[in-house]
């Protein structure tokens, strides 16, 4: 309909998707379940986004790899260069939840990250600079790290934008073993599934800072990190915390074969403490989840078809030590599937659990509520189906675009008010929209 997105197509697509808005009057009467307004809103984004959709013609749609994920191979060939180089993740995403696991939001805001770059050797990659987040609206910032520090808020504020220094020391060992120090490759690059990762973190958290070790051959991948979360001095008032993360994939066969199978280990342990931590006797809390799987592709080579894949995981949760959360141990079991079509994917998906909760993935994916304080789920179950589009529009940008549907099915509850009942079915859905731009600018080359 509209091959490219011009200032001269674009009001036909917008109209198009006006046309789409004017049925979500009749629809929502029909759709008691969800509230008018949020359904409402919904309708709109979702036109919006598939305007800009059809009016940007056809995408590939691997948001993660895409938008998300960074490049972390070292190319030998910029030894000697010394390069500006601007990395800016713009998003706006619209969450409208119901059911008792957590309440909804919007994020419209972007990161920004400003750094200088050099390649002192053929095999060593140095990187100095800023990361800064900034949501419109807001104007002041907790210091603390974005990412799961659950009992420890902050007492810092910053003015303006939330901003951290940047540093990346990244040696190549051999064409296989990639050895970073400072901000890691973190969040998208670690490829977790996600009842162990949201992917919504990829715009809100924190760059991961430790230690990494990255492994890519024929046969097997393996990433290996430390991401350290809070530093202590004696004295102070909050806890040590850091994460030991690891996310490999042995390839039973080659990647490009017609059929590929492959299983995926994914591990994360979480320890709060220290050996100088003197916020209480016995304080220390050490949470892990883990992840084993199989998974299958077919690689169709379709014009309109290019891939399915279909993957299912084992999911345990631990708690070694501490009473951080109500359960001490649990489990889940994860199916999911999509296909990449002509110009976009299709996916869906199936959770079930028991006691299981996560670390860093959606509340979705536990039994405990983020909404109702002390209430928990007796094996809560989900499904959920989605779309979504992107397109590398040069080297360097990318846009992504998604559409999320949740089913929550009934559970029941245990621990408020309401013991013993069933709560009711669900459904959760979330629209975003995401540029990706990252331009280099070389300044010398020694």
């Amino acid at each position: 309909m509209c091959a490219r997105l011009s200032p001269e197509r674009f009001p036909v697509c917008f109209l198009y998707s006006m046309r789409i808005i004017t049925f979500a009057p009749k629809l929502k009467k029909e759709m008691k379940p969800i509230k008018s307004v949020r359904f409402f809103r919904f309708c709109v984004l979702g036109a919006f986004f598939m305007g800009i959709t059809i009016a940007g013609g056809p995408l590939d749609a691997q948001i993660s790899e895409r938008v998300y994920a960074s490049d972390s191979r070292i190319d030998p060939a910029r030894k000697g260069e010394l390069s500006v180089e601007i990395d800016n993740l713009s998003f706006f995403k619209d969450d409208e939840y119901q059911g008792s696991f957590m309440k909804g939001y919007t994020l419209p805001g972007l990161w920004l990250q400003a750094k200088a770059v050099y390649y002192p050797l053929s095999n060593l990659k140095l990187e100095a600079g800023v990361h800064a987040l900034r949501f419109w609206g807001a104007n002041k910032y907790p210091s603390m790290a974005y990412q799961d520090m659950a009992t420890w808020k902050g007492e810092q504020y910053q003015k303006g934008f939330h901003v951290l220094p940047w540093f990346r020391a990244q040696l190549a060992l051999s064409e296989h073993v990639d050895i970073v120090l400072g901000s890691l490759y973190g969040a998208a690059n670690h490829r977790l599934i996600e009842p162990l990762y949201n992917p919504e973190l990829n715009l809100t958290a924190d760059p991961e800072m430790g230690l990494q070790v990255l492994y890519t051959s024929r046969r097997f991948d393996l990433d290996v990190w430390v991401n350290w979360e809070s530093f202590i001095f004696r004295e102070d008032v909050h806890q040590e915390a850091f994460t030991v993360g690891l996310s490999s994939r042995y390839k039973l066969n080659e990647p490009t074969a017609p059929f590929h199978f492959y299983v995926p280990l994914q591990l994360l342990a979480q320890h709060r403490g220290g050996e100088i931590d003197t916020i209480a006797t016995n304080s220390v809390q050490t949470l892990t989840n883990g992840a084993l799987g199989v998974g299958a592709v077919w690689n169709a080579g379709y014009k309109w078809l290019k891939r399915v894949n279909v993957e299912v995981d084992v999911a345990g949760y631990y708690q070694q030590k501490g009473q951080l959360w109500p359960f001490d141990k649990g489990y889940g079991v994860y199916a999911e599937a999509f296909a990449d079509l002509a110009d976009f994917r299709v996916k869906a998906g199936y959770w079930r659990c028991h006691r299981f909760i996560s670390l860093f993935g959606s509340p979705f994916y536990g039994a405990v509520s983020m909404r109702d304080e002390g209430q928990t789920f007796d094996n809560p179950s989900m499904v959920h189906v989605g779309a979504e589009y992107s397109r590398e529009l040069a080297k360097g940008f990318s846009l992504g675009i998604d559409v999320d549907l949740y089913a929550h099915l009934p559970a029941t509850l245990h621990g408020t008010d309401r013991e013993g009942q069933r709560s009711g079915s669900a459904t959760s859905f979330s629209a975003g929209i995401y540029l990706r731009v990252n331009p280099s600018f070389l300044i010398k080359k020694f």
